[in-house]
């Protein structure tokens, strides 16, 4: 069964950091590409970055590129994404997702104040 659990989020002022993580089961995590997504309240669900099995290869939605890192570690089945100099706009709740499957964590909050 596959199933995914972020964590790390919460509350943070602006210009402040947060690292989320992904932890993955169910699948032979090393093989697949994976996502971290977000919604904010009353808006639609927007990808925010993308990473390849390996890790070699990562894509951003423009508004995150320079603020955000994604990436991952193999061995401990995790993905993670580092958000640095987060603005307001960026409060919103951060789901990863594993496109292969379909299959999408319950996500978890991040909050950020002035």
């Amino acid at each position: 069964q596959v199933h995914l659990v972020e964590s790390g989020g919460g509350l943070v002022q602006s210009g402040g950091s947060l690292r989320l993580s992904c932890r993955v089961s169910g699948f032979v995590f090393k093989h697949l590409a994976m996502n971290w997504f977000r919604q904010a309240p009353g808006k639609e669900r927007e990808l925010v970055a993308t990473i390849s099995s390996t890790g070699a290869t990562t894509t951003y939605a423009d508004s995150m590129k320079g603020r955000f890192t994604i990436s991952r570690d193999n061995a401990k089945n995790t993905m993670y994404l580092q958000m640095n100099n987060l603005k307001l706009d960026d409060t919103a709740v951060y789901y990863c997702n594993a496109p292969a499957f379909s299959a999408w964590g319950p996500g978890t909050q991040v909050t950020v104040s002035s």
